[in-house]
């Protein structure tokens, strides 16, 4: 409760400098999850301020989720998220479908946001970035996101890589560029919907190869790209949507061999890779047959419409810009500024890691409450993948707990040419907070063993 901020750091009024200088305490680990914080009268003697500016910092920190009031206890760092609650359509109480990053208080998306935009104001003004620019970004800004890749990809080069507002943006220009109506592209035998519907709009083929606990299996694999000569091969290496498979090192290193050996191309959609800084990407093995897509939406926000391509060779790289510029011209620049800005600064990491440990919190809360169920998941992945009990199927299981307000994906969604299995996904960051994912938890466990309804249970 010995908290006492240092305003001078902020501008604009006091009430809001408080409110910042609170966020920035909580982003920077100063202040923990649950920590007391002193009264508004202390608070007010400390700062030598007026106990109304201190009441009105309080009321806007517990409107942005930075802190909650308990009623005859006091103020503390809130345990739940800074995510308000959403207009989700009417039945749905608490929404486990959407596969979304959680928003912990520590990554204080709010604070991180204003200062972002306040630091590309001070250097520039917003409007040198609302006009038009060359497709894929700057030199400077395909640099620093080279930068970025070359983490886990050190042969990453800033020629190679094309900036795209978002990774399904990435996908469809993938297959435009690398396909023609009928054509065959390979992919998990269960594969992510937006591949599924870009494919569809192009006339693209999707195949399915057969997979395992591990991901895509290398001798099916060989024997669809004998059979079919793809043009391509679609694959989630890490943190599998909605299977939560990653390949091990001997499986990427056969996967590579055999794309290289039967001269297709790979398209690694590598979404979750930064919540797995150690796996390498496919990429690196094959870096002349792989269009990389890696951006932030699973990682940081999903608005934050921001990714990055990184191309096989300068006549993909130019083929790639050419299909950007006559589908989209063009990233939102204002948001690849805020983007940059934070991968330069590391602003990006912090945000990353802070999502990364909420994200493994709500992992283990899943394998207490869920304990019994049977469940494949990854310590930082944002879902799970719950096979069910032979007296349910998917679709059945989805509309029986969708009575009770709790929303999942059925398998079917994910199914190509073979038959799903029946399990639904389940996204452990659409919750609100982890109080809510746990309600949302008890009631799956409770609704996977029981025949009865959900309405009969709660």
């Amino acid at each position: 409760m010995d908290w006492t901020p240092t305003l001078s750091e902020w501008s604009g009024p006091i009430y809001l400098r408080l409110v910042e200088a609170l966020g920035a305490d909580i982003a920077h680990g100063r202040l923990a999850r649950g920590q007391q914080l002193p009264t508004q009268r202390a608070l007010s003697q400390a700062l030598d301020i007026d106990l109304t500016t201190v009441t009105r910092a309080y009321g806007e920190a517990r409107r942005r989720g930075l802190i909650e009031a308990r009623v005859g206890q006091g103020t503390f760092v809130s345990e739940t998220t800074a995510r308000s609650a959403q207009n989700i359509p009417f039945p749905v109480k608490i929404d486990l479908s959407m596969n979304v990053p959680p928003q912990p208080v520590e990554a204080n998306l709010d604070m991180r946001i204003a200062k972002g935009f306040a630091s590309i104001q001070s250097t520039a003004s917003f409007s040198a970035f609302l006009n038009y620019q060359r497709p894929g970004g700057s030199d400077e800004e395909r640099e620093v996101a080279a930068s970025w890749l070359r983490a886990r990809l050190p042969e990453a080069r800033t020629e190679r890589v094309i900036i795209y507002p978002g990774n399904q943006a990435i996908l469809f220009n993938a297959l435009l560029s690398l396909t023609s109506p009928g054509d065959v592209v390979l992919t998990e035998a269960l594969t992510y919907p937006g591949i599924k519907a870009a494919a569809a709009k192009l006339g693209v083929r999707l195949i399915g190869v057969e997979m395992d606990k591990e991901g895509v299996l290398p001798d099916a694999l060989a024997g669809a790209c004998r059979r079919h000569r793809p043009k391509a091969v679609y694959l989630t290496p890490t943190q599998h949507n909605p299977t939560t498979a990653t390949l091990g090192p001997e499986r990427r290193r056969a996967v590579a061999r055999i794309i290289d050996e039967n001269a297709t191309f790979l398209i690694e959609d590598d979404a979750y890779g930064p919540l797995e800084p150690i796996v390498t990407p496919i990429a690196r093995l094959i870096p002349e047959r792989t269009y990389l897509a890696a951006g932030l939406s699973k990682c940081i926000a999903p608005a934050l419409r921001v990714s990055f391509l990184l191309a096989p060779n300068a006549a993909a790289e130019q083929a790639m810009r050419s299909t950007l510029q006559a589908t989209s011209q063009m990233p939102p620049r204002l948001m690849v500024a805020l983007v940059i800005h934070w991968l330069k600064t590391g602003t990006a990491e912090q945000i990353i890691q802070a999502i990364r440990n909420e994200a493994s919190g709500r992992q283990q809360l899943a394998s207490r409450i869920l304990k019994g169920v049977s469940f494949a998941s990854r310590p930082n992945a944002h879902h799970l993948w719950l096979s069910l009990p032979r007296h349910w199927n998917a679709s059945g299981f989805a509309s029986h707990i969708l009575r009770a307000g709790l929303a999942v994906v059925e398998s079917d969604a994910f199914a190509l040419d073979q038959p799903a299995p029946q399990a639904v996904r389940v996204s452990l960051g659409a919750a609100r907070n982890r109080a809510e994912l746990a309600q949302a938890l008890q009631l799956l466990a409770a609704a996977v063993d029981s025949p009865i309804s959900v309405d009969q249970i709660v």
